[in-house]
């Protein structure tokens, strides 16, 4: 996972339908891997999040630009409330497809030769869109997963991806940026909470993970949201109150 700095992240968009959007989507799908995806539904928004089955993810980037860079490691963790499901988790390295910049490399520590012989993202799809059917996405910093796998599906079969997200750097958002800092915290050198998903778990008193490993991000995230839904959300709280 690569941490942003706050000036980088963006405004998130109004959230859709989303139980009608995989209802169109289903229809105009020209891959059998994405019609089956859609058509297996999206979570009610009245759904209340102890109700709710979650699968975290998180990518490793060949850099932060979807439209020049490239994914080169999926890790995916199944959630819900209550349990996390590690006996679930799968990890996998892709081809990007292109050069391993060594600031990458020094970031996540996938070589070129890690890659050369990993398979390209279209023949691991099938099993990573069964891990999310039916499912809600969670991230942290949704700009990452939802770009660079939409413009890798668009790359390769010319349609991308949509698909629910709790974003929980968001959430943190929410908590800790929602009002500016006051004149007298400035000067006081106060400086706004780190949305970092290290200093994120930090506040709800999670144990330090090493970061930049695909798995182990999307299992730290998943710990993340469970500790959020638990300190500041009741269990009957519609997933609609968190999705975006």
């Amino acid at each position: 996972m690569f941490y942003l700095r706050p000036s980088q992240i963006q405004e998130v968009p109004s959230t859709p339908n989303w139980s009608e959007l995989f209802e169109e989507r289903a229809r105009s799908a020209r891959d059998y891997r994405l019609e089956r995806y859609y058509r297996a539904g999206a979570i009610r928004a009245q759904t209340p999040l102890s109700e709710v089955p979650f699968v975290a993810m998180d990518f490793e980037t060949t850099g932060l630009n979807a439209n020049k860079d490239a994914i080169v490691s999926i890790g995916i963790v199944p959630f819900d409330s209550a349990r996390i499901r590690c006996n679930q988790a799968r990890h996998w390295i892709v081809n990007p497809h292109k050069p391993m910049v060594e600031e990458s490399v020094v970031i996540h520590g996938i070589t070129h030769s890690k890659v050369q012989s990993a398979p390209d993202l279209l023949l691991i799809l099938d099993e990573l869109l069964r891990a999310l059917e039916g499912k809600v996405v969670v991230v942290h910093y949704q700009a990452i997963e939802r770009r660079f796998l939409a413009a890798a599906l668009l790359a390769r079969l010319n349609e991308d991806i949509v698909f629910p997200v709790v974003d929980t750097m968001e959430l943190e958002a929410r908590l800790h940026r929602s009002k500016p800092l006051s004149l007298w915290a400035r000067l006081r050198g106060k400086k706004p909470a780190s949305l970092r998903l290290a200093d994120s778990r930090r506040r709800y008193h999670l144990p330090f993970y090493q970061p930049h490993h695909a798995l182990t991000d999307a299992l730290a995230t998943a710990e993340l949201l469970q500790a959020q839904m638990a300190y500041h959300y009741a269990p009957d709280t519609p997933i609609s109150a968190l999705w975006v």
